[in-house]
């Protein structure tokens, strides 16, 4: 079993000055903490896998092809593998859990 916990998971994303943690990483799956600070730009580009969000905590937009929608903690927003998608208006800090199927290379 692997156990985590989201403060300290903070943590060591910060200490590491990045947006992004990378904290499991299996054959199917990987599991990551993404960051972005209120006023940040989202630097995303299209991924190769398909991806779930989970929002821990914060408040933004995300657009997600032409689809836009408004999260804040729990929403959960699924993004299909090659579709462009970026969170905007991040008008509270924005932590988010990602997991990627199969594993994000």
């Amino acid at each position: 079993m692997k156990a985590f916990r989201l403060d300290e998971l903070e943590a060591e994303r910060a200490a590491n000055n990045g947006a992004y943690l990378q904290f499991v990483r299996e054959h199917t799956m990987s599991v990551g903490l993404y960051a972005l600070d209120a006023g940040e730009t989202d630097p995303q580009q299209p991924h190769r896998q398909d991806e779930v969000y989970f929002v821990v905590s914060g408040r933004a937009s995300i657009t997600v092809g032409m689809e836009t929608t408004q999260v804040g903690r729990g929403s959960v927003v699924y993004v299909p593998a090659g579709v462009a998608h970026k969170f905007h208006h991040i008008t509270e800090d924005l932590r988010v859990m990602v997991v990627f199927s199969p594993p994000e290379s």
